[in-house]
């Protein structure tokens, strides 16, 4: 193994009052990442390009060097879920979210307050898929916590927009009322793409609203999650640049499937189920157990592959959530296991480091944002007194870039 590519998912920050005007980066006590600081070169990136907002989706497939329009969220999200596609069905990610009603559209929650059991969401979903009827076939797969994937069977446009406009075409914006979908162009089958998915919406948000599972949250004082958001409509197969000679580490769907259509040999492992009410208690399972199995796929096929990719996505809901400690509390576990684990394993094995973030996540702003992520790329130099942060890394010998240029810069692909 020549060099291991490490993303800590939403890892950027601004400078958060509870901590002292620190990022979480900053704040953090990460001496095994220092170390590799140390004994390398530091930067910074704009994941797509200045000025751009982008989706986790648009980061990834930008760092990886491929064009923007060459895949979508939907599809991705989908592949990786499992979900056999034929070209011309359309794919979409979807959210368990919680509105007051279809009537007055207002947005109480984008995730249903981020305790929606395992359990529920099969339930339903199962209800979703029973009960709706429409002039074609769909499945709706729920996946992660409040997360799912949704597809209609058939030759659909996927010049739509979706209902989430969060985030839009790099921009991020405030959206506190529901949206329908809307096709994009004059051709007949985006406007019955559009009716579809949208009478879909309405048909679910009837059954949801009234399911009696969220009668019961309601009982229990949670958020009813009674409406479903999508975003990132797709009918194409991905067309990715190929990664032959690498592993990667993904358990999410969108890094399953992207990492299966970019060539590299997945390893991935089931997330725990939120089987209770604690989400951050789930995503703390699921970082334990994305440390432990990556440090383990890497011992085991490092002789094997030139390249690996590790995404750890846990470091992205803090910052979603305005949880500055959270987050730095994260990152210190990482460093105490991951990266501790890293700081023995690479040297000998002469193997580079690179560490980044797909975007970031301030806190404060409780979204993404167009700032600048740090990279750190050990590469075993002359030691020199640095911690890894935001700031320093504005300042590193690495410079700026844009993050189809860090691969090449670095020196993990040509």
């Amino acid at each position: 193994m020549k060099g291991i590519f490490v993303i800590l998912d939403g890892m950027g920050d601004l400078p958060c009052k509870q901590l002292n005007e620190k990022t979480p980066l900053e704040a953090a006590d990460t001496p095994n990442l220092d170390f590799l600081a140390t004994r390398g070169e530091m930067g910074y990136m704009y994941p797509v390009k200045p000025g751009f907002v982008p989706e986790s989706d648009e980061a990834i497939v930008s760092i990886f060097g491929s064009n923007l329009i060459s895949s979508t969220r939907g599809q991705l999200e989908a592949r990786g879920t499992d979900i056999k596609l034929t070209r011309g069905d359309l794919a979409l990610r979807a959210n368990f979210a919680t509105i007051d009603s279809l009537e007055k559209r207002n947005i109480l929650d984008r995730r249903a307050g981020r305790t929606l059991t395992t359990l529920e969401a099969g339930i339903l979903a199962k209800a979703l898929n029973n009960k709706i009827k429409l002039p074609c076939k769909f499945i709706f797969e729920p996946t992660i916590q409040h997360r799912g994937v949704l597809v209609f069977r058939g030759g659909f446009s996927d010049n739509i927009s979706g209902n989430d406009l969060t985030y839009t075409q790099g921009k991020s914006q405030a959206v506190d009322k529901v949206r329908f979908c809307k096709p994009l162009d004059d051709d007949e089958n985006s406007q019955y793409t559009a009716n579809i998915v949208n009478e879909f919406i309405e048909k679910a948000y009837e059954i949801l609203d009234k399911h009696p599972v969220n009668e019961e949250r309601r009982r229990r004082g949670l958020m009813p999650a009674n409406f479903l958001f999508v975003r990132g409509a797709g009918i194409e197969v991905p067309k990715l640049k190929q990664y032959k000679k690498w592993l990667s580490v993904a358990y999410m769907p969108l890094e399953i499937g992207f990492t299966r259509h970019s060539g590299m040999k997945v390893f991935s492992f089931d997330y725990p189920k939120l089987k209770k009410l604690d989400s951050y208690g789930n995503l703390w399972e699921g970082l334990k157990k994305a440390c432990t199995f990556s440090i383990k796929a890497l011992k085991k096929n490092h002789k094997k592959v030139d390249y690996a990719y590790i995404h750890l996505k846990e470091t992205d809901t803090p910052g979603h959530d305005n949880k500055p400690v959270e987050k730095k509390l994260m990152l210190e576990y990482i460093d105490k296991t991951f990266f501790n684990f890293l700081r023995k394993f690479a040297p000998p094995n002469k193997i580079k480091v690179v560490v980044t973030a797909d975007h970031t996540t301030p806190c404060k702003l409780k979204h993404h944002s167009a700032d600048p992520v740090p990279v750190l790329f050990y590469n075993d130099s002359v030691p020199k007194e640095k911690k890894f942060s935001e700031k320093e890394a504005r300042k590193g010998s690495l410079g700026g870039m844009l993050g189809n240029e860090l691969l090449k810069k670095v020196g993990f692909v040509r």
